[in-house]
């Protein structure tokens, strides 16, 4: 069962928000619209928004409606302006199979881009007038930027630990849908409590949700993940199965050695580390941490009212558990 198919209650909602996200984003800059549209046409799973959405069920959903879509529309902008920043970062040139918008338009309109995307999603999100919403959201702003920094500096860095893994996907990833749980149940009105327990839900599943990311990236196909296999590891990134393979003193020298010299790295050398990987049990572990992640997000619902919002989050929990591209 795909993700879609999970929350097509929402598919009104859902259009009428890509409909916005759209029409934000329209510049006057012709560059700058067409290199917009061009990541918006990418496509998505759009998460953040129904994350948005289904928290903002265990409020007054209708009364407060325009407000959750905009908010929203913003979080999904913010998602938006840092893969254009990641992809500059990361000299990507595939995302979900095609062109990067650094790839067609060069780093300098890359990176305007993302900050028009990021500017148009705070102007967005200040009509939505509540003081707890605009604090929650800039104190994650600030801690998803953390996060990437300590990503540029981690590159090709074997001296690593699970705490310095978990921490960057905690910013990278994890933050930005607790926000997007959060800031839903702000927006409808939902209890102080039930945001803070939508908060947990999110991060715990946001967790689950990238280091499954992390193990795709060794196990699936280039035409599933529409970028090479291992392209993670190729950019420098120790991820969680790296990290648990890197027990093995045989493998972490050879990784060290390649990582020595990092403009050497590439797809035909990283292929012989992917075959050490895979004779490991760093894939069986990582998928371990993850399940101990989506338990709790879990257990996080138990205490939320029973309603068709709160049986989604259960379902799209278990349904990250058992992703396999």
């Amino acid at each position: 069962m795909k993700l879609a198919n999970i929350y097509g209650f929402l598919r009104k909602d859902l259009q009428e928000i890509e409909n916005e996200l759209a029409n934000t984003i329209d510049a006057e800059h012709p560059l700058l619209k067409e290199a917009s549209i061009q990541l918006l046409r990418a496509g998505g799973k759009r998460i953040r928004p129904v994350f948005v959405l289904l928290a903002g069920h265990f409020g007054q959903f209708k009364e407060h409606e325009l407000h959750i879509k905009k908010v929203a529309i913003a979080l999904e902008l913010i998602h938006m302006a840092t893969l254009v920043h990641d992809d500059v970062v990361d000299e990507a040139d595939l995302r979900r199979g095609k062109p990067t918008v650094k790839q067609l338009y060069g780093d300098r309109a890359a990176m305007y881009t993302g900050d028009y995307m990021l500017a148009k999603s705070l102007t967005l999100i200040t009509e939505v007038e509540n003081p707890s919403l605009h604090k929650t959201l800039s104190k994650t702003l600030v801690k998803v930027v953390e996060g990437e920094i300590a990503q540029i500096e981690d590159k090709y860095n074997v001296e690593q630990d699970l705490r310095n893994y978990l921490r960057r996907i905690k910013r990278k990833t994890a933050l930005l849908i607790a926000t997007s749980c959060k800031l839903g149940a702000i927006a409808s009105g939902a209890t102080k409590k039930e945001a803070n327990l939508l908060y947990r839900y999110g991060y715990n599943v946001g967790m689950s949700f990238q280091i499954i990311d992390d193990i795709l990236d060794f196990t699936a196909s280039e035409k599933e993940l529409g970028k090479p296999t291992g392209s993670d590891l190729i950019q420098g990134n120790v991820t969680l199965p790296i990290l648990y393979a890197m027990e093995n003193e045989r493998f972490y020298s050879r990784l060290s050695s390649l990582f020595d010299e990092p403009n050497k790295v590439n797809e035909s050398n990283i292929n012989v580390i992917l075959e050490e990987l895979k004779e490991t049990d760093a894939i069986d572990r990582s998928y371990h941490l993850s399940n101990l992640y989506l338990q709790k997000a879990l257990h996080c619902l138990d205490s939320l009212p029973m309603n068709r919002a709160r049986k989604t989050l259960e379902t799209i929990a278990k349904l990250i558990g058992k992703r396999r591209f």
